[in-house]
């Protein structure tokens, strides 16, 4: 793997563990990017300058995304669509 540090500037990792690489191809997939911009993103993060998403949930529950019939997805909409609606009241 070849990482692009800087435009003139390049740095080959050997020797992934596994599980680091599959760690990097999913962040890459996740978040649509290139496995080098996931990579220098993994790097940054780690050696504490890197800009951590507050706004991150995780991913403990990405097992259940697409699990949903259309049917369901709609009743839950469904079941909800009250909290939706906005008490004028409250914003006075």
């Amino acid at each position: 793997m070849t990482l692009e540090l800087s435009r003139s500037t390049q740095l080959t990792l050997r020797g992934l563990d596994p599980e680091l690489q599959r760690r990097l191809k999913d962040l890459a997939r996740r978040e649509r990017t290139s496995l080098n911009r996931a990579a220098l993103r993994l790097l940054e993060l780690g050696a504490g300058i890197g800009k951590r998403d507050t706004d991150q949930i995780g991913n403990s529950l990405d097992h259940l995304i697409g699990t949903w019939t259309r049917h369901q997805a709609d009743e839950f909409l469904d079941s909800i669509r009250s909290c939706e609606q906005i008490d004028e009241d409250l914003w006075k």
